[in-house]
């Protein structure tokens, strides 16, 4: 079975792939029946020759192998009929701005395994950037406060070469952090980014309960709390809900985050959030002289979502912008009485090279053996959305109205 590292063709350019020289090389030695193609690509954090260099095959042409995987959504003009392909499709949510690909795919005969939908049987993901995503957010949270404040000056994680650069520059404005409150959210690798991040920089944990204290005196450290679903929502009727709940019945929930936002100083996003939920706060709540939060690092990035400030999401370029609570309008983001918002909706790019790495080694243990095994475990049946007959599989059949919406046929 031929496989294929193409070429990322979205605009903006992203650097990162799923799989690094080394990686890809092992992977032909390990599987026997497989042959590894790279699609020559002028962007790719890892140049052409590396791959050349471990004995990989490098072409402009990966049009005769049969798997095709990539990151980001592929053009509609660049899908080749009749082959599965792999990357991130921006579908399964009835995103407007990719029912045409969706529609194009099932047109043109693809099975496509989107990378979101690789789950195990439980319905956990078993591959993504979360974790990078995290990294970055929560990093540049803290870049974001030395520019706001005028405190210290961090360097963009996009111009660092990778982790280990990022945590020397942390370690390096340690000393100059004020006593703020900070509260992360989640509990998932998003979150475990996050806290990887807190933890370089040796901030100081309280529990949600130690943390609301808080309001009752002045705080002389920098300190942090992490929140999962149980701790900002509570049932309707009073009661404390559970996590399934939660998760699986929103309607029987209100936010209960004022009591965090009238303490936090600092918010760095990492949770789930799910349809139907409640928000964690509106842009009612922001008005209010008890809403303390005055710097958002939105890595969930739900646009006119649970953060209402989060407005628009941001870019590598330029991640920062305020939001004026009073106008409910976008302004610079030093604006006084404004909230600093980072809302950049594809942090991972920023450290190219190791989330693809990250990414790569995940690759490797969930996605190829079932190859190989007959897909022992279902990985591959449970990821399949669209099949050789261009039609959606039982599991994502939801989706039939919203590609019937798409006003192209290919």
């Amino acid at each position: 079975m031929k496989f294929a590292l193409i070429q990322e063709r979205k605009n903006p350019p992203d650097r990162r792939v799923v799989l690094s020289p080394l990686q890809a090389a092992g992977f032909e030695s390990a599987f026997a029946k497989a042959e590894l193609l790279v699609e020559s690509s002028p962007i790719r954090i890892f140049e052409d020759a590396s791959y050349s260099n471990e004995g990989l095959t490098v072409t402009a042409d990966v049009s005769h192998a049969d798997v095709m995987i990539g990151v980001k959504e592929v053009p509609v003009n660049a899908l080749i009929p009749e082959k599965k392909y792999f990357f991130f499709s921006h579908t399964i949510k009835k995103q407007p701005y990719n029912r045409d690909l969706l529609r194009a795919i099932l047109d043109r005969k693809i099975e496509l395994y989107d990378h979101e939908t690789i789950v195990d049987e439980n319905n956990s993901r078993l591959i993504g950037f979360g974790r990078y995503a995290g990294l970055v957010g929560a990093y540049n949270a803290f870049r974001a406060l030395g520019l706001r404040d005028e405190l210290f000056q961090l360097p963009k994680v996009n111009d660092l070469a990778d982790f280990e650069s990022v945590k020397k520059e942390l370690l390096k404005i340690k000393a100059e952090l004020p006593p703020i409150n900070i509260i992360a959210t989640g509990t998932g690798k998003v979150a475990g980014g996050i806290r990887e991040i807190l933890e370089v920089l040796e901030i100081h944990e309280l529990t949600p309960k130690e943390f609301l204290q808080l309001a009752h005196f002045k705080n002389e450290q920098t300190v942090f709390t992490q929140l999962d679903v149980e701790d900002y929502y509570v049932r309707k009727d009073g009661l404390k809900p559970t996590k399934t709940e939660c998760y699986n019945n929103p309607e029987l929930l209100e936010s209960d985050f004022k009591k965090f936002s009238a303490v936090g100083d600092l918010l760095i996003t990492g949770h789930f959030y799910g349809d139907g939920a409640p928000y964690f706060f509106t842009k009612e709540d922001i008005k209010s002289d008890q809403f303390n939060i005055s710097l958002v690092a939105d890595v969930s990035c739900d646009i006119d979502g649970p953060i209402a400030c989060t407005i628009r999401s941001s870019t590598i370029e330029n991640p920062l912008y305020g939001y004026d609570p009073m106008t409910e309008k976008e302004v610079a983001f030093k604006t006084p009485r404004s909230i600093t918002v980072m809302a950049v909706d594809n942090l991972p790019c920023e450290l190219p090279k190791d989330a693809s790495e990250g990414f790569g080694e995940m690759f490797l243990e969930h996605v190829f053996p079932a190859f190989f095994n007959n897909d022992a475990d279902g990985i591959l049946e449970r990821a399949r959305m669209t099949t050789p007959e261009g039609t959606l599989t039982p599991r994502f059949s939801y989706l039939e109205d919203y590609v019937n919406e798409a006003k192209t046929k290919f």
